[in-house]
Formats: structure tokens, sequence, C-alpha cells
């Protein structure tokens, strides 16, 4: 396979990701991902911090991204992440993705801020991934005000 494809292969992969994540599609999210997933989130937030377990949930005492975002996210304009690929490096797997986090409060404030994800395609699937929140601080205020 050439360098090219390699790179075409692992955006498609990452496009199709965010595409599932967007319709809370789990069974293909799973598809797409390598059995070793990891995550990792900024620590500052509520479902923050590293994790290889995709059911992580309140009975382990955590709050998951999803867990988190649901109730935030009514509609599909605010579950729209607007993925774009901005890097590819076939050597080591990694592809750079920027994306939108949105949701609203039941009390209507909202939040719309942009992500720079780190991911790692191994073997053809997602096999690690870290975001990097632009404004945590907005992120986290706006998270608790919505709690």
């Amino acid at each position: 396979m050439s360098s090219a494809a390699t790179g075409r292969d692992s955006s498609e992969l990452m496009l199709a990701i965010f595409d599932a994540i967007e319709r809370r599609d789990p069974r293909r999210f799973r598809e797409l991902v390598h059995p070793d997933f990891e995550i990792h989130w900024p620590p500052s937030l509520s479902y923050g911090g590293s994790y290889r377990d995709l059911d992580v949930d309140a009975r382990q005492g955590h709050r998951s991204w999803a867990g988190t975002w649901d109730p935030l996210q009514p509609t599909a304009a605010e579950r729209r992440m607007d993925p774009r690929v901005v890097a590819v490096n076939d050597e080591s797997g990694e592809v750079v993705v920027l994306w939108r986090q949105r949701g609203r409060s039941r009390a209507g404030e909202s939040f719309d801020g942009p992500v720079l994800g780190l991911y790692q395609v191994r073997g053809g699937r997602l096999a690690r991934a870290q975001m990097f929140y632009f404004d945590t601080v907005a992120l986290a205020e706006f998270l608790a005000n919505a709690a």
C-alpha cells in the first residue's frame, strides 16, 4: 500500500468515526476502534482522565464523555462536530483532526469550542485518542453550570 493510500485510509477512518459519534451509533464506533483502544481527556473535565475501557460510566465513579454530552446535545445541530483532518503521518499512524464541541444546557446556555484531537491508527482501526480543547476553562464552566 502506498503512503498516499495509507493517509487517505486513515483520514477516511477518522471521518467515519466522527460520523458514528454524531449519529450516536455505538455499534459502528466499536467496529472502527482497536480492541486495545485508549482515550485521554483533559483531567480538569468531569469526564477527564485516561481510559482503556469504552464503557466508562457512573458505575466506576466516573462520568463518560457520552454521559456528559448526550443530555447537552438534544439535536443534530449540537451533535455536529465538523471534523477536518489537518495532518496525517503515515509512518507513525498519527492523524490530527480539528473538530467542534457543541452543547446547550437546559437553561439555554450554549457552548461551541474548537478541539484538536491527536489520534493513532493501528491495523486500520483507531487505537489511541487524545483531546486538546482550546479553552478548557470555558468548557469546565459551561459543564458546571449545565449540571
